[in-house]
Order: C-alpha cells, then sequence, then structure tokens
C-alpha cells in the first residue's frame, strides 16, 4: 500500500472541513473553560431565538414526505423509467430495520421514557398521566419525525443521482436552483456543512456509547466512570474501526452488524415475554394511538406560553441530532434504493423502521414505567435520573439472567460503536471526495481519526452537554441547505412531471406502416420472438442508418447531433444512440435502442417444444428518463426516422413548456 502516492480529495470541501473541526479541537483541548462557555452561551441564544426555526424546519420535513407519498409525484422512480429494485421487499426493509437500530436505541430505550415520566415538562411526575404523556414525548421524538428527516436526504441523493446522473452528494439537490455551480463554491460549502453535521453526528452518537460502555463495565466489573477511562475507550473503539476501514473487512463488519441487529432482536422478545406481556401491548396500542392523534399540536408545541429549559435538552437535542446525522443515513439509504417509486420508498422508509423503533421503546419504556408506578420501585427511578448511561443495566437487572443480559447488552453497545465510527468514516469520505475515484485508505482512516479526537475534545470541554450543544449549532446551516434541497427536489419534481404528461398525452407510440411495407412481414416480425445475433444485425442494418439519417439532417441545420455505438446501462450489450445537445440550461436529447433479454411467452405449442430457447430479444427504445417498454424490432427505417421525428418534437415541447415558453434555441 502506498497511502500517500494517491488522493481523491476534494480540496475545498476536505481542507476547509478538516481546518473547522480542528479549530474546534484546538479550542476545546487548550481552552476548555471558553469553549465550555461559548457552548453554553450558543445554545442559550439557540434556545431564546431559533427554536422556532428547527420546530418548523421539521415539521416542513415531514409535511414534505407525506405529500410525496400520496401525490402525483409517487409514482416517479429513483433510477430510470426502466429500473427496478436492487433489493427484493424483504431484505430492503431488513436493511432499513437495521438503520433503525443503533447506539440511541440502547442509550435512550430505558432512559429517556423513566426522565420524562419523573420528570416532566409541565405537570405533576409519577402519576399515571405521566406516564402516559412520557411515552406521547419518547415516541415524538423517535417516531415519523427523524424518520422523515432521513427520507428526505435520502430521497434528493436518490433523485438526483440515480434518476440525473448527478454525484451523490447533498449539493446535487441545488441543481434546479445553482446549475453548474453546484460544482463551484457554494456546491462546495454546502458539502462542507454536511460533512461537518456528519462529524458532529457520529462524535455525538460515540459520545453516548462511550458513556453506556463505561457504565455496563463499571456494573459488570467495578471499572470506574471517569472521564480519562472513556477518553481511552474512544481511542480503543476508533483504532478497531480505523483497522476495519485500513483492511477492507467489509464483509466482516457486515456480518458483525447482522448478528448485532439478531442480538437485539433477541434482547427485545428476552424482555417482551418475561416482562409485563399483555400491559406492553396493551401501551403499544394505546400509546401509538395517543401519539397519532396528538402528532399535530407536538409538532408545532414550543412552549411559548410556559417557557422552560426542557425543550433544549431533548426536542432541540434530537431535532438537531437527526438533522445532523442525516447525511450519513440518509446516504445509506439512497445506496439502497435505486429503482423503488418515491411512494414505495417514503411509505417503506417512514413506517418500517418508526415501526420497530416504537415498540422498542414501549417494551424498555413501559417495562421500566411499570416497575416503579405498580411495583414502586422508587430507587430504580432515583437511580436511573442519575445515571442514564447505566439504566438499561440496571433495569436488566430486574429481570432473570441478568449477568448474561447485560454482557449482551454491553457487546451490543461496542459493537453498534464500531460500526458507527466505521461506516461513518467511509460516508464523510465521500462527501469529502471528487466523484468517481476511489479513495486511498490514508483518508478513510484520517476521518475515522478525526471523529475520535472530536468526541474526546468535546467530552474534554463538557461532557455531554457539550456533545448535544456542537449537534444543535451544526444542525442550524444543515437546516437552512435541507429547506433550500426539498425546494430543488420539487422543482425538479414538477419539471419531471410535466415531461411524463407529454409523454403520456401520445395517442400511440407505434407508427402506421409505412407505404409499400408488407403487412404480413409485419406480423411475422411480431410473433417470431427473435435471438439475440438477429436484434443486433438490425440495430445495425436498419436504427443505425435511420438514426444517421436523421443526424446529418439536424447537422445541416446547424445542431449539434452525433450517432454513436452505447453500452446499456443495464448490461454489457452494445446499442446505438442519437444525441442532440442542447447546452447550457436546455437539456439534450438523446434516442437510444438496446437488444433487452426477455422470458420468452409460451402462446402456442410450438413455444413449448423449444425449452432450450428460454429467452427473446427486443429492440426497446430508452430515453434520457429510461426505458420506454416498446419494442422497434422488425420496423422499417421510415418507421424509426418518424418515431425519432415524434420523440425529438415531444422534447421540444416539454423544453418550451418547462422554460415559460422561451424560444429554443435553433443554432447552436
Amino acid at each position: 500500500m502506498k497511502p500517500f502516492k494517491q488522493t481523491s480529495i476534494n480540496p475545498p470541501v476536505f481542507f476547509s472541513a478538516a481546518a473547522l473541526i480542528l479549530l474546534l479541537i484546538g479550542l476545546a483541548a487548550f481552552a476548555p473553560d471558553f469553549t465550555q462557555q461559548l457552548f453554553s452561551n450558543t445554545q442559550t441564544w439557540i434556545l431564546s431565538h431559533v427554536s422556532w426555526f428547527y420546530i418548523l424546519t421539521v415539521a416542513i420535513i415531514l409535511l414534505s414526505t407525506f405529500f410525496l407519498a400520496i401525490s402525483r409525484y409517487g409514482d416517479i422512480k429513483l433510477g430510470p423509467d426502466h429500473s427496478t429494485p436492487d433489493f427484493k421487499n424483504f431484505t430492503w426493509f431488513a436493511m432499513l430495520f437495521s438503520t433503525g437500530m443503533g447506539i440511541g436505541l440502547m442509550f435512550f430505550g430505558v432512559a429517556e421514557p423513566v426522565m420524562h415520566f419523573l420528570s416532566p415538562p409541565t405537570g405533576e411526575g409519577g402519576t399515571v398521566l405521566a406516564a402516559r404523556n412520557a411515552m406521547s414525548i419518547t415516541f415524538f421524538h423517535w417516531g415519523l419525525h427523524a424518520w422523515a428527516i432521513y427520507a428526505i436526504v435520502g430521497l434528493v441523493l436518490a433523485f438526483f443521482c440515480y434518476r440525473h446522473g448527478l454525484p451523490l452528494r447533498l449539493s446535487s439537490a441545488l441543481y434546479p436552483i445553482i446549475g453548474d455551480r453546484i460544482y463551484g463554491r457554494t456546491g462546495q460549502a454546502v458539502d462542507t456543512f454536511a460533512v461537518l453535521g456528519t462529524v458532529f453526528g457520529v462524535a455525538t452518537s460515540l459520545g453516548f456509547g462511550v458513556a453506556q460502555i463505561n457504565s455496563g463495565l463499571n456494573y459488570l466489573f467495578n471499572l470506574p466512570v471517569t472521564l480519562q477511562v472513556q477518553i481511552v475507550l474512544i481511542i480503543i473503539a476508533c483504532g478497531l474501526a480505523t483497522l476495519s476501514v485500513a483492511s477492507g473487512l467489509d464483509r466482516g463488519i457486515k456480518i458483525l452488524s447482522e448478528i448485532n441487529l439478531g442480538l437485539a432482536f433477541l434482547l427485545l422478545l428476552f424482555v417482551l415475554i418475561l416482562g409485563p406481556t399483555v400491559f406492553l401491548l396493551q401501551t403499544f396500542v394505546e400509546n401509538t394511538g395517543a401519539y397519532l392523534s396528538n402528532i399535530v399540536t407536538a409538532t408545532f408545541t414550543l412552549y411559548a406560553y410556559e417557557p422552560n429549559d426542557w425543550i433544549g435538552g431533548w426536542t432541540l437535542f434530537y431535532w438537531g441530532w437527526w438533522i445532523a446525522w442525516s447525511p450519513f443515513v440518509g446516504l445509506f439509504i439512497a445506496r439502497i434504493s435505486r429503482g423503488r417509486t418515491i411512494r414505495q420508498f417514503v411509505l417503506g422508509v417512514l413506517l418500517v423502521p418508526s415501526g420497530f423503533t416504537l415498540f422498542w421503546m414501549t417494551v424498555f419504556g413501559d417495562t421500566a414505567i411499570y416497575y416503579i408506578l405498580v411495583e414502586g420501585m422508587s430507587n430504580f427511578g432515583l437511580t436511573v435520573q442519575n445515571d442514564v448511561a447505566q439504566a438499561l443495566f440496571v433495569f436488566l437487572e430486574k429481570l432473570p439472567l441478568t449477568s448474561l443480559t447485560s454482557i449482551l447488552a454491553l457487546c451490543m453497545v461496542v459493537v453498534f460503536f464500531v460500526t458507527s465510527a466505521d461506516s461513518g468514516a467511509l460516508v464523510i469520505d465521500l462527501l469529502a471526495s471528487k466523484e468517481n475515484m476511489p479513495s486511498p485508505v490514508w483518508q478513510r482512516i484520517f476521518w475515522s481519526a478525526l471523529t475520535g479526537v472530536v468526541a474526546i475534545a468535546l467530552l474534554l470541554a463538557d461532557g455531554l452537554q457539550a456533545l448535544q450543544t456542537a449537534t444543535i449549532v451544526s444542525a442550524l446551516p444543515f437546516s437552512i441547505i435541507l429547506l433550500a434541497a426539498i425546494f430543488g427536489l420539487f422543482k425538479a419534481l414538477k419539471t419531471e412531471a410535466t415531461k411524463r404528461q407529454i409523454r403520456y398525452q401520445t395517442v400511440a407510440r407505434t407508427p402506421p406502416l409505412a407505404q409499400g411495407q408488407d403487412w404480413q412481414q409485419r406480423l411475422r416480425n411480431l410473433v417470431t420472438l427473435p435471438e439475440q445475433n438477429q436484434v443486433v444485425r438490425f440495430m445495425n442494418l436498419t436504427v443505425a442508418p435511420a438514426m444517421k439519417a436523421i443526424g446529418a439532417e439536424l447537422q445541416d441545420l446547424g445542431f449539434e447531433a452525433e450517432v454513436m455505438q452505447k453500452s446499456s446501462p443495464d448490461s454489457d450489450a452494445k446499442g446505438w444512440a442519437l444525441t442532440v445537445a442542447h447546452h447550457g440550461e436546455y437539456q439534450d436529447f438523446s434516442y437510444q435502442v438496446y437488444p433487452v433479454a426477455e422470458n420468452r411467452p409460451t402462446l402456442n405449442p410450438v413455444d413449448t417444444e423449444r425449452p432450450d430457447k428460454e429467452i427473446y430479444y427486443r429492440a426497446e427504445v430508452h430515453l434520457t428518463e429510461g426505458g420506454q417498454d416498446y419494442d422497434i424490432m422488425g420496423w422499417t427505417k421510415d418507421d424509426i426516422i418518424v418515431d425519432i421525428i415524434n420523440q425529438y418534437e415531444r422534447h421540444r415541447h416539454f423544453l418550451h413548456m418547462v422554460h415559460d415558453n422561451e424560444p429554443i434555441p435553433d443554432d447552436k
């Protein structure tokens, strides 16, 4: 390995983000008192002046995702029109499932419901009403709002990357607004803030994780709970993550994650079966109903008429954490969702992980509340309030097999910790690297190590409070970027819907028989079900000459037209493409034909006698937006010319509508 001989870094993003992060680390290390005061003043200012903006931003995100699921845009695919999902539904749901599991659920699953129950934002604690409200608040923090933030980021990334071929970076979402400037300073600034948000989001998770690991080791082995021990644990865990990145053991980490998910299910079933099972099933139904009935009121609640610090320590922190964490989770979701419609994507991302997360919170949170409210274990509640990080281990003490389940839970937290640091470093490196360039190992090691150093620096400055403040602060500029990205997404979707409307207004795609064409030959082509070599020969002898004739005529008219052989976007098969360049803001026109394999239907007895020929080939037309699902095999040259002209006419009409009746340039 020659780590420093090659680099794929995007200098403006890489160095800007690294410099800002190192500046913060320097302040925390060499001026901890100043940094602590800075964090305190900043959080106070945000709580006093812009808390409304965070609440409004998340509300807009949630409403936008619901609208996309039910609107006409829901049928648009995240990829070409002919694309199919890369993963089956079960596999896709399992992957979404795994993203919902993490350090956060392990850390807050017991602690948050108990703390809201004993110290609610308003009213008296420790009552039945407080218990009901505690679970409503917990559901609110961990439910649809969190996954709506992840969904909108993943949707933006997937749409512009897979549908329009732009880089898999958040700056691509601003293309409808600023055009090619996404490759300039504006786009670089957007990606820099995405890196900063991800770093602080990952660092926050590492901070909570290491606090819980330390408490677990103290509970099991009497290891002291100190800042020095936590720093050592961060170094060890980030070292393991760095080794994983450096050695390329992606498969090993994947296996660990799958094992961890299985262990989480076992732990969940263990608590459900050995805990107050009927009570938990009842409360889950009731909690869900209360959550859905109050979701609008809760979304816009700011406690403006009864000001307190509660919202800053809870709701604003969570909204900041989800927003800061969203590039990481959103990028992961985008990468596994190519080929799905927007409706499938939004409903899947919102409902599946949210459902599991809320059930997890019910099983652990309501069991803990049951111990205090019904069985009178008040000391348990006080212990949770005094040491949030130890809540899970004290909770497991109330169930059988305490030592085994505690060790199991500790191992789960450690693996979540390592995989978060590892995958977080990979995502940050992707955001700070050039497009389509494999990055050397040292870059991923750099980000893995730097994220660990950030977590240490913030713990030194003011413990978990500094992590919370840094997350809230980093989410502020990123919230503005997200709102701009949503605007860009809707603008692009409106354009996409206009194009689809024009396309479907066409009465029929297949042209009439060209003058002098033998209809018997046309019928023969229809039922023959040709082989690949026949389709390739047809494209070379008929399709290509038709494209070249159109291309030559367009060139004579002053257009930049090109005909070339081109590989299919979905296979290695070679096809032919005619491209007419409309430079600048006007979208190019592209008419492509590829040999596409299909399963051979059994329509008559003759077909059943040819078991060796299970597939046949079609000469399918593709446009810029993907396959059009019609076959031109056997058409004459004139038929194809007519079809190309028809498609180009629709394209020009689309440009005319999109650009508000501006004339399409005729001379290039």
